[in-house]
């Protein structure tokens, strides 16, 4: 009896463990599958930008018989460097100022004492139903009215205005979670709260701020409809508005095309390369927890 009792339980076990690594490997092929789905199409982007023409249109899927980096440069010398240096003044400033008031707007619901603080943050949050496109025609007079039409503080400002709900609800999701002994101390101290949000709150948050700081700059990266309705100088074009004009330019040179894109899209694979250490760790700590 206990033998087959025996049996019976290492044979459990051992379906059990079988099936474990079928799923395993399930999940390894789905995430091999995705990773190509999503890396070849850039792979192969940046592959046509060498090509000419002809090759692109004989053979888009095979390599360059040569390595064009011509197209690259003309690429630039069209403007592509110009937008770049723009999307890179908008994006910049508009993480710094969206995660700095949201982090302080965070601090202020999760860990202080406000009266209606769950009034305020419906209030905050309802701003995430606000969609951009239906406030075209008020903001168009608004930043007229007050002289920033037409210039970087116009993306910047709306960059900001409308992150700031998300932001919010993302920083005070992770700040919920840290333990409030870890800025009574320093109350007892005498610190202030001050001096608690910025040396003890902020290096805690650091994963969700960096997460935080990564979906900004990935939203006023590829933002279109602002920078298009809202930028009229040549100049002061970002990206997405840039290569789209650009392509009425180049007509048929898709090459220098697939360059472009190349060059603006390798910014943010950097930026994510560098902080999805931290990106995964803040979304997965602040919602887990």
């Amino acid at each position: 009896m206990a033998g087959s009792i025996k049996h019976a339980r290492t044979g459990g076990s051992t379906a059990g463990a079988v099936a474990g690594a079928i799923g395993r490997f399930a999940a390894y092929i789905f995430l091999i599958v995705l990773a190509v789905a999503i890396v070849y199409p850039m792979i192969w982007a940046v592959l046509n930008g060498f090509k000419s023409n002809l090759e692109l249109f004989g053979d888009p899927w095979g390599l360059p018989s040569a390595w064009r980096w011509e197209n690259f440069v003309t690429a630039w010398d069209l403007g592509v460097g110009r937008y770049l240096a723009n999307s890179v003044i908008v994006t910049g400033a508009s993480v710094i100022t969206t995660v700095l008031i949201s982090a302080m707007a965070a601090f202020a619901l999760a860990r202080l004492r406000i009266p209606g603080a769950p009034v305020i943050l419906v209030f905050i949050l309802g701003g995430m139903m606000l969609a951009p496109t239906v406030a075209l025609i008020p903001l168009f007079r608004l930043l007229q009215t007050i002289g920033i039409f037409d210039t970087y503080w116009a993306l910047i400002l709306l960059y900001t205005a409308f992150r700031i709900p998300f932001t919010v609800f993302l920083i005070r999701a992770y700040m919920v979670t840290l333990p409030r002994e870890m800025e009574d101390a320093p109350i007892v101290d005498g610190a202030s709260r001050w001096q608690v949000f910025w040396l003890v709150i902020m290096p805690l948050s650091r994963p969700i701020i960096v997460s935080a700081s990564l979906l900004q700059a990935l939203f006023a990266w590829n933002e279109f409809v602002f920078a298009l309705a809202f930028i009229n100088t040549t100049e002061l074009k970002t990206l997405p508005v840039g290569l789209y004009q650009m392509q009425g330019r180049v007509l048929s040179d898709w090459p220098v095309l697939f360059a472009a894109l190349a060059i603006a899209s390798i910014p943010m694979i950097l930026l994510f390369l560098g902080g999805q250490r931290q990106f995964i760790r803040g979304l997965s700590e602040g919602y887990g927890k």
